[in-house]
């Protein structure tokens, strides 16, 4: 009963609060949570969709793990290691793998009657994963490798292309530097673009049997194996797994074998990405912040505005606690509104990116066309949950100044 009187009061301050200055004061502080949480949805999934496109388009060229011979040479003149089928079996049984792949490369030089440029050659066999390639081609195909006869053709880089003049089609002169000049002619069957042009301007693949004749190997030789994984969070886990595999035997070269992260290939990359989650952070803390205030001044301009009430309420009996419930319960109402309204205001903006790409990017910089978005919806519920929980925590204090209202001084009160 108690409970539905401090819910009828609360309704009825808030309606005769609407005349006055409180009612300019609520409606900045439920613009204040509505603007705050609906900043605070876009940020997180415009955070987590960046970190996911950028993280997709490095494990495109390299799987998540890497295995290859143990050596300290960086280069991509690398020593050979003998396909063990055994032990690829062994690693794709592992829970969360989704693939496990063969790779053989070898620098090689482009050249043109016009310019020349470095290319590293990846060699890929029969059954490679083209999902990746294929989602970023602007021009041709991929190429079609069997078993039956080894295939001629090249995919490049758009950036190489238009370095080199070259177009779908063209044959493709790559020279190697090594006892002596070599030569190979391809043709070019595929351009892919994927804005991170550390890649695209390095990563030439071909049938993995001209790496290997290249390399003076024997058939069934590669530089190694690239794993790809069902889930990136489990990357450290799985590594650690393939690791235990892999230390327990040689090659047949009797070379051992080392295992590398996607992260430990490139730690400058996702350095820069662990920063961005930093930055999210201290928005997410600056925007409660501000909405945090803005709940605060509007509760204690109600509180003010209706002191002359206030104190007649305690006149007529009503204790401190309760009155305490009654502006605590006007603060909760603006909060939800705000929720409601920014929620709907965040996903509505998010879903509108997904689907059209408003928000453009330079690629050059940000290595990716337009803003990306992930929606993830524990995020939502726990920005809504979080700000629900905050706003409650920020207004207990304010909310106690009614239990300093003396009610012989507020009943003058004009």
């Amino acid at each position: 009963m108690l409970s539905g009187l401090t819910t009828w009061v609360a309704r009825k301050l808030m309606k005769g609060g609407s005349q006055g200055m409180a009612g300019p004061a609520v409606k900045v502080a439920t613009a204040a949570v509505a603007m705050g949480v609906a900043i605070m949805i876009v940020s997180i999934a415009v955070g987590t969709g960046f970190k996911r496109e950028i993280r997709n388009k490095i494990v495109g060229f390299g799987g998540h793990l890497q295995i290859a011979s143990l050596d300290l040479n960086s280069s991509m003149e690398t020593k050979p290691l003998s396909c063990d089928t055994a032990l690829l079996n062994e690693i794709a049984g592992i829970d969360g793998v989704e693939s496990v792949e063969t790779f053989a490369t070898k620098p090689g030089i482009i050249k043109t009657d016009e310019a020349f440029l470095g290319v590293a050659l990846k060699g890929v066999s029969e059954g490679y994963d083209w999902r990746f390639i294929s989602d970023n081609l602007t021009e041709g195909s991929t190429l079609s490798i069997t078993d039956s006869a080894k295939t001629d053709g090249i995919v490049l880089g758009e950036v190489v292309c238009k370095q080199l003049g070259l177009k779908l089609g063209d044959a493709v002169r790559v020279f190697f530097v090594g006892d002596g000049v070599r030569a190979r002619k391809f043709t070019l069957e595929g351009i892919y673009n994927t804005h991170l042009e550390e890649y695209d301007k390095q990563i030439a693949l071909v049938d993995s049997r001209h790496v290997v004749a290249l390399n003076n190997w024997k058939m069934g030789q590669v530089s190694g194996y690239e794993v790809k994984l069902k889930d990136f969070e489990r990357v450290d886990d799985i590594a650690q797994d393939v690791v235990s595999m892999t230390t327990v035997r040689l090659s047949q070269e009797d070379e051992m074998m080392r295992v590398r992260t996607i992260k430990d290939l490139q730690p400058q990359i996702f350095g820069w990405l662990a920063l961005l989650d930093k930055n999210i952070v201290v928005i997410l803390v600056l925007i409660s912040a501000v909405a945090g205030l803005n709940m605060i001044s509007g509760l204690l301009i109600l509180i003010l505005e209706h002191t002359n009430s206030i104190g007649i309420m305690k006149a007529i009996g009503m204790n401190n606690s309760k009155l305490r419930a009654v502006f605590v319960k006007i603060a909760l109402r603006i909060v939800t509104k705000g929720l409601s309204i920014g929620c709907i205001s965040g996903l509505g903006l998010c879903i509108c990116q997904k689907l059209f790409n408003v928000v453009k990017l330079d690629p050059e910089n940000y290595y990716l066309d337009s803003v990306p978005i992930d929606i993830v919806w524990w995020h939502v519920a726990a920005v809504c949950i979080g700000t629900l929980l905050v706003s409650v925590l920020m207004l207990v204090g304010p909310s106690g100044m009614v239990a300093s209202i003396s009610p012989t001084k507020s009943i003058k009160f004009r």
